[in-house]
């Protein structure tokens, strides 16, 4: 079940000139609701500055299109902040000289949850059974006679700090985000009195507002109000569970039209998955994945599929593989690009070891795949050989987003361990949550193994419990590493977490700079790195030098 909401919203001049209170509600289309949820906020502009009207607007203008451009992965608190800390950098830097300052209350609520952001004086409420809980903080001097004076607002200083608050949405619950000119005359008996008598929310709203002004209110009214009619998914597999609906895809067979796919064969089954090279009409090739006849009945399954395009869909980009819109879809799968080429894997298996130059290349292709993965919030969980793709066009795909995970939106079956057991890194074995640093880890041991053949700590064998001690160094494999390349490749499969590199662009950096130096470093001559190699040659050479010289002297 999708949420379900009922919105409404009032707001008065009063005895002022000119309303300097804004409200926003942004309602975006069902596939953005699910990832970013709804949108609701109220900024009271502070009438002392420049324009607090426009510092207002603006604010929430910015908001309600940038948030919903921020991408789908990330966090809700996460957006609100970065799209909030630019703001307050816009109306630091357009006052003309003078501050342009503004209060925000930021609101939004997705599947169960809901998320605040909040800095200022206006006030949010939850009211639900008729009580009413006040869930913002006043930011506000405390002083006698300074309790109008904000300490924190957005574009009040350079670096703004924001409240967030995060928690579970309850099922007939309403949200009541007021500006100062309300609640302040109001108080909080009347605003619950005034809440109970009206159970309609426009009249809520409205009564609000006229209550404040009638009160007495020399301030701008405002009154925003959000109730929970139904909660919805909890998770981006629940979210997309509507569409386990359609049936799977009969057996497709060669030569096969299937709802504009022409079929060529079966190219992958396994106990998980079900893989169909296609053309598409202009004879492109296309791979479709589907599930096993016998997974028809797991939602699961089903779940898992879709969450695995859901996730492609969203890192796109030449490391990764198309997805095709598939607009004629009418059956449970999915469509990606086809690309020629051979898994690293195979690479290994057929010429072995990799040449360095080679892997230092594939080395910095994989770090980049990685680092855009990872800005996006997403853990890939099964980065190895087999899974990344050396395509005939000459780029690196990372392959399989089956075991994918974004904090927030996936959700994983207790006591599961997702992952190839060697390329796993030991936090992960001890029930921590996915994060970048294992998957960077898993990035070290591909390496490791691509250079060397061998794992680092050893290879692990499924429901092993594995001990890791002080990985082998890989230049006792490859006497040809430099120093400051094995070095590297220690750091990024340490087991302690807080040894490796913090993210993808630190490791690559890394590399970078270590390559630089190592060109713009002369070699040592071998006297000074190998004296007693050479002192004992010289010796030798004199040696020989002095026989032959005695064998000629016999021989006059």
């Amino acid at each position: 079940m999708a949420l379900q909401l009922s919105v409404a919203e009032a707001s008065a001049t009063g005895p002022r000139a000119e309303n300097q209170d804004a409200l926003r509600c942004v309602t975006p289309a069902p596939a953005l609701a699910v990832s970013k949820g709804y949108l609701f906020a109220i900024a009271d502009g502070v009438s002392q500055c420049a324009d607090g009207g426009l510092a207002a607007r603006s604010t929430l203008q910015a908001l309600a299109l940038d948030y919903y451009a921020t991408p789908e992965t990330w966090s809700v608190a996460q957006a609100l902040d970065r799209l909030l800390l630019a703001q307050n950098r816009w109306l630091q830097a357009n006052g003309g000289g003078q501050p342009l300052l503004t209060t925000l209350s930021a609101l939004v609520l997705r599947g169960r949850r809901f998320t605040l952001a909040h800095v200022g004086d206006c006030r949010v409420y939850r009211w639900h059974a008729e009580r009413l809980q006040r869930i913002s903080e006043d930011h506000v001097w405390e002083q006698p006679g300074m309790q109008h004076v904000l300490k924190r607002a957005l574009g009040l200083d350079q670096h703004l700090v924001l409240d967030f608050l995060d928690g579970e949405l309850r099922q007939g619950e309403s949200f009541v985000l007021l500006s100062d000119g309300v609640w302040s005359t109001l108080g909080d008996t009347a605003i619950a009195a005034i809440l109970r008598d009206q159970p309609d929310l426009h009249s809520a709203a409205q009564t609000l507002v006229n209550a404040a002004h009638l009160a007495g209110s020399q301030d701008n009214a405002s009154a925003l109000l959000v109730r929970v009619e139904a909660v919805g998914e909890s998770t981006i597999g629940d979210a997309l569970v509507h569409l386990q609906q359609w049936p799977l895809p009969p057996a497709l067979k060669p030569g096969q039209s299937f709802e504009g796919w022409q079929v060529q064969s079966i190219i992958g089954q396994s106990q998980q998955s079900l893989l169909y090279r296609v053309f598409d009409g202009q004879g492109q090739p296309w791979l479709l994945k589907t599930l096993p006849a016998r997974l028809a009945e797991d939602p699961q399954a089903g779940q898992a599929l879709l969450s695995e395009e859901w996730f492609l869909k969203r890192v796109a980009g030449r490391h990764f593989p198309e997805v095709h819109a598939c607009s004629q879809r009418q059956h449970l799968y999915y469509v990606m690009r086809e690309y020629a080429g051979t898994t690293l894997a195979q690479v290994f298996q057929h010429s072995g070891p990799l040449p360095l130059a080679q892997w230092q290349d594939i080395a910095e292709r994989l770090l980049r795949a990685a680092g855009l993965l990872h800005r996006r919030q997403i853990v890939h969980r099964d980065i190895k050989p087999e899974n990344l793709l050396l395509g005939d066009d000459g780029e690196l795909r990372l392959l399989d987003f089956g075991l994918a995970y974004c904090p927030g939106l996936s959700q994983d079956a207790p006591s599961t361990l997702p992952g190839t057991p060697s390329f796993i890194a030991p936090e992960a074995f001890r029930g921590e949550s996915p994060s970048a640093q294992q998957d960077l880890y898993s990035v070290g041991v591909t390496l490791y193994y691509l250079l060397t053949g061998h794992f680092p700590y050893g290879e692990i064998e499924a429901f092993q419990r594995p001990r890791f001690g002080v990985p082998v160094n890989a230049s006792r494999y490859r006497p040809d590493l430099p120093d400051w390349l094995a070095q590297s490749l220690e750091r990024g499969v340490a087991a302690d977490p807080q040894q490796r590199f913090e993210t993808a662009e630190e490791w690559l950096l890394g590399l970078e700079q270590g390559e630089r130096n190592s060109l713009s470093v002369r070699p040592r001559p071998l006297l000074e790195r190998e004296p007693l190699k050479v002192w004992r040659t010289m010796a030798l050479v004199a040696l020989l030098g002095n026989i032959v010289l005695l064998v000629l002297l016999f021989h006059r």
